[in-house]
């Protein structure tokens, strides 16, 4: 683990994107020379639903880590952060599953998460529909190829 960082640390010339579901194990995994954290490297943690946010959320948010993003994906239910979100934070990603048995991804799930993006001035990025996207009360089954294209295609994304 201490060759892994050394050499992320020396490829400052890299940006290294991490992603965990666990911020719990986050400190006892850094290295000593870590401070706030390296400028090339993002740690994102992924909140698939209110419950994993509501533990996660709260852990996260105060690791030292200089650049945070969330990843909620897949988005497997409505998710409020209760005003959490803010400048710590530089993206929250969404996005459905995919696969012969994900679960449904609801526009108004992303659409909500998207309108607390804009409200705490956070970028917000839609990257897939999921195999099974509800919108406007229709189901649509949508082939792995075309998932990320119609999350574009929506353009919802937002920029701070």
């Amino acid at each position: 683990r201490e060759d892994a960082w050394l050499m992320i640390h020396r490829r400052n010339d890299l940006h290294f994107f991490m992603i965990t579901k666990r911020p719990e194990r986050i400190a006892q995994c850094l290295p000593d020379d870590w401070g706030d954290g390296y400028e090339n490297v993002t740690i994102c943690c992924t909140m698939e639903n209110q419950r994993r946010a509501d533990e996660r959320l709260p852990l996260y948010r105060e690791l030292p880590i200089r650049h945070k993003s969330i990843i909620c994906e897949p988005l497997l239910e409505a998710i409020d952060f209760h005003d959490a979100l803010g400048s710590w934070c530089e993206q929250v990603t969404v996005g459905g599953e995919s696969g012969q048995d994900a679960r449904v991804c609801d526009y108004d799930w992303v659409l909500n998460i998207r309108e607390q993006c804009i409200k705490s001035n956070v970028a917000f990025h839609f990257k897939q529909t999921g195999a099974h996207f509800r919108k406007d009360g229709r189901l649509y089954n949508i082939p792995r190829n075309q998932q990320m294209a119609q999350a574009n295609r929506a353009g919802i994304d937002f920029k701070r």
